[in-house]
């Protein structure tokens, strides 16, 4: 599988430019094509997903460059979770995005798009701080031309806010890159991993002042407080599908935590005190602020966005503790968060469409076509967002106190902002959907129609119906994902795929033995204690 994994990276790099040169002007094509590479990308992350589990971690090298002068990209279950979720969520936004409509009204959505999974699928896969940036920057780029998206005053504002925002980030970003490089001469996370955990207390001072930078970078990203002030108006303003597709750019910033923090940085070693001493109380902050800004919302765009920013606390909470059955449960926690988040977008913008004038404020009108289906959808999506049975929100949470016991105050705050969810929530479908049949008037006339309704319905009741299987298969679920956390606190493993192979295959290339010593143990060859300083002197000749 080596070669396949660069695969999720190089087949939307292609297509993004192939549909901007070759089908500029022809709206079908670009659709086909679109829905086709997603479709591939899905089958391509569940094939990657099935290596995962039944291998170590595998790693491409690009160029053939061994690690650390090379760039690599590393398969583990980690990255394969994040590259199904991430394609299976690309797939529903496109398709929604060709039934609603919202792929014509501006230029190259399908490109855009295409152009986002790579930044997003490389940032899951790259085994280098260095490229984490750069597949950061890609995102960043692709999203701001989603974002603004047809057009608009507001979405224009929302636009350069998001940038502007994520810009500071990333030049912070560029310090703390300079800064650990400076201290360790390496960027490469399986090598930073090594010159990190045997660098003496006394002289990781500047390492400090990098690992502190990251985390304000990845808290950016991921929209932890107190730097969550953009994404409430840069995912109420944003395009319908664009917003869902944005439930899983916080996930980016959230998965750099974690593996940067269980790497590079762990809990036990001398700089891995700071994610703890930090993450808790930001993400206890994050879950209240977000779930009274779901009730205090007036309107439902709003009401979403706050939701999101509420799950982000609820995971980090289970992400902060650094054990196994604790990550496990984020990890769950994390797939339903973005699946219920992407459905309350979609949602959100089937109101929008139908309610004319009126858009998405919290206020009473007369009812809007397909109001039952609409109604039932977003009744659906809130109980599993707000933690309510039989849904998959009930069962992430549970799992997070299960992994917390002990922690009342945890408990307590868990508990109470569940709480504060179901009211919003309640307040805002009780009021669009309920009171709108005692509201006078005739039905508010649709701002712009559909392409294919159906189609826009069936791609939301298919993330909808993702809930319910994440509900139903629960119990393989979590034994995957715990698996999964097993292997992050189990870090040597991934070390040795990048770096041990890589001192094999030097060792073999300069003494002429690559052939009758390919398949021996690394360990014979290279002795962990001279890792830090044999390296080939040019690439090796095969993996």
């Amino acid at each position: 599988m080596d070669h396949w994994i660069v695969a999720p990276v190089v087949l939307p790099a292609f297509l993004a430019p192939l549909i901007v040169l070759w089908m500029r002007f022809d709206l079908r094509s670009q659709r086909v094509f679109s829905v086709a590479g997603m479709t591939a990308l899905v089958a391509l992350a569940i094939a990657l997903a099935v290596s995962a589990s039944t291998n170590g971690p595998e790693v491409y090298r690009l160029g053939n460059w061994e690690a650390p002068f090379g760039i690599v990209l590393v398969l583990d279950r980690l990255s394969a979770l994040m590259l199904l979720l991430t394609s299976v969520l690309g797939l529903a936004v496109v398709l929604y995005s060709i039934g609603s409509g919202w792929d014509k009204r501006g230029w190259h959505f399908h490109s855009l798009m295409q152009f986002q999974m790579m930044g997003i699928n490389g940032a899951f896969l790259t085994g280098d701080a260095f490229n984490l940036f750069v597949f950061f920057e890609v995102l960043l780029i692709a999203s701001y031309g989603l974002m603004i998206h047809s057009g608009g005053e507001a979405r224009l504002k929302a636009g350069v806010q998001y940038v502007v925002y994520n810009l500071a980030g990333s030049t912070l970003f560029l310090f703390a890159l300079g800064t650990i490089y400076s201290v360790t001469g390496t960027l490469n996370m399986a090598d930073l991993a090594q010159k990190v955990a045997v660098m003496p207390a006394s002289e990781t001072g500047l390492l400090r002042v990098g690992a502190g930078l990251l985390m304000l970078v990845f808290a950016v990203k991921a929209a932890l407080v107190p730097f969550q002030f953009w994404l409430p108006a840069t995912y109420t303003n944003a395009p319908g599908p664009v917003a869902a597709l944005f439930a899983i750019m916080t996930k980016v910033g959230v998965y750099a935590i974690v593996r940067i923090y269980t790497l590079v940085f762990p809990a036990g070693g001398t700089i891995g005190w700071l994610a703890q001493e930090v993450l808790l109380p930001a993400a206890a902050i994050s879950l209240i602020i977000g779930m009274i800004g779901v009730l205090g919302a007036r309107d439902m765009g709003r009401t979403v966005a706050y939701s999101v920013i509420g799950s982000v606390g609820t995971m980090m909470l289970a992400f902060a503790q650094f054990t196994e059955g604790a990550t496990g449960a984020g990890l769950y926690y994390m797939v339903h968060s973005t699946l219920a988040a992407a459905a309350l977008f979609l949602i959100v913008d089937l109101v929008r469409e139908r309610r004319g004038a009126a858009g998405l404020a919290i206020t009473p009108v007369p009812p809007i076509r397909n109001a039952g289906l609409i109604a039932g959808m977003f009744f659906a999506g809130a109980i599993a967002m707000a933690g309510m049975p039989p849904l998959s929100g009930f069962i992430g949470k549970l799992m997070i106190l299960d992994a917390t016991r002990g922690q009342w105050w945890l408990w307590g705050v868990v508990l109470v902002t569940s709480l504060i969810a179901i009211v919003g929530f309640g307040r805002a479908g009780s009021t669009v959907f309920w009171k709108a049949h005692a509201a006078a008037g005739d039905q508010p006339e649709p701002t712009k129609d559909a392409s294919s309704p159906g189609l826009a319905f069936t791609a939301t009741g298919g993330l909808i119906a993702g809930l319910v299987a994440l509900t139903v298969f629960a119990g393989p679920t979590t034994a995957w994902l715990n698996a999964t956390a097993q292997q992050l606190y189990t870090p040597s493993a991934y070390i040795d795929a990048v770096m041990v192979g890589a001192y094999e295959r030097a060792w073999a290339a300069t003494s002429g033995h690559e052939d009758s010593h390919a398949d021996e143990p690394a360990e014979s060859h290279a002795p962990a204690e001279d890792h830090g300083t044999d390296a080939p002197a040019e690439p090796a000749s095969g993996y």
